[in-house]
């Protein structure tokens, strides 16, 4: 993988030579981190390189970006300490925390926490317009991508369709695949969970117009009901070239995770810089924009780490004491 390594190489340089780099000597910080991602053609992806560059550069040592299939083998890699950072859904993680998932076995991942919030991941389904698909129930026995099998996209459609009383092919693959299969209409459509503007379904609408598949209030009910970590979600109108309105849909928020043994001077470090270059994340996936300290309340159930809470009490946003951790 001579990219990946390329950046390693850039990304040293660069923090070898920035001036604002953060207690780069520390003895007892790791001389490297590894960030778990996901597959090209998703948000993680991209926001995942963005955030890896600017940790580099600010904290002085590599933080090394690596493609992953996404959340569920970012919990798994967290877990066993090959990746010391990762990007995940909270729905996932509740799997992985309480162990109650399929893919985890019955095994509780507790080697995780909590840093700070991403942003919102909405299920968008999306056909080619010339299709003629708009409703749910026209999928119906039609061959569906969903994006890697270990990512939030592999594991949510599944659900949604059982749900929704939908009977298709399912198939699984790397998001830009899922698009390249859409495209030459290999697949009917593409269901993904996914953050916006996600590159995959914006390499679909720059060949041909796309349409996203409606659901119902009752549709969106029943799925919430049977994912209460689900919530109310939009895609803003725009967001999209073919999304000339407001998409009604539901979502599941991101997170930025460690292990536990991380030292808190570090992540307390890692935290505050995240926070105070969210432009520059931005810039790079405007999903960004919902990486604010306020959203730390999107996390429920997991305990966040100590350096992590510690630099959100010094700015006054509230930690339940439930999330805390005590050892």
């Amino acid at each position: 993988m001579p990219r990946f390594f390329g950046f390693a190489f850039t990304a040293c340089l660069l923090a070898i030579w920035t001036s604002t780099t953060v207690l780069a000597a520390n003895p007892d910080w790791p001389k490297s981190l590894m960030l778990g991602t996901a597959s090209p053609g998703g948000v993680f992806y991209v926001y995942g390189e963005a955030l890896a560059q600017i940790l580099t550069e600010k904290l002085g040592i590599d933080v090394n970006p690596l493609p992953s299939q996404g959340t569920i083998h970012n919990v798994i890699l967290v877990d066993k300490g090959v990746e010391q950072l990762g990007l995940i859904t909270m729905g996932i993680g509740l799997e992985g925390w309480t162990g109650t998932g399929d893919w985890t076995k019955g095994q509780k991942f507790r080697q995780m926490r909590a840093l700070l919030p991403m942003y919102n991941t909405p299920f968008q389904p999306v056909v080619l317009r010339r299709s003629g698909i708009t409703t749910i129930a026209q999928l119906d026995k039609k061959r569906i991508g969903v994006g890697p099998r270990g990512g939030t996209s592999g594991t949510y459609p599944r659900a949604f369709v059982k749900v929704l009383g939908i009977s298709a092919e399912l198939f699984n693959g790397p998001h830009d695949l899922m698009a390249t299969e859409l495209l030459a209409g290999r697949n009917d459509a593409y269901l993904s969970m996914i953050g916006t503007p996600a590159p995959a379904v914006q390499k679909v609408e720059a060949s041909e117009p796309i349409t996203f598949v409606s659901l119902s209030p009752e549709q969106i009910e029943a799925v919430r009901k049977a994912m209460p970590e689900l919530s109310n979600s939009k895609i803003v109108a725009g967001t999209y070239r073919s999304l000339n309105n407001d998409y009604v849909t539901v979502g599941v928020y991101n997170f930025v995770i460690g292990r536990a043994d991380l030292p808190d001077d570090l992540v307390y470090q890692l935290v505050k810089t995240v926070f105070e270059n969210q432009p520059r994340l931005v810039k790079a996936s405007p999903a960004a924009r919902e990486t604010l300290p306020q959203n730390a309340d999107k996390n429920t159930f997991m305990p966040f780490h100590p350096g992590a809470v510690r630099y959100y009490r010094e700015i006054g946003i509230k930690i339940p004491d439930a999330l805390v951790p005590t050892n």
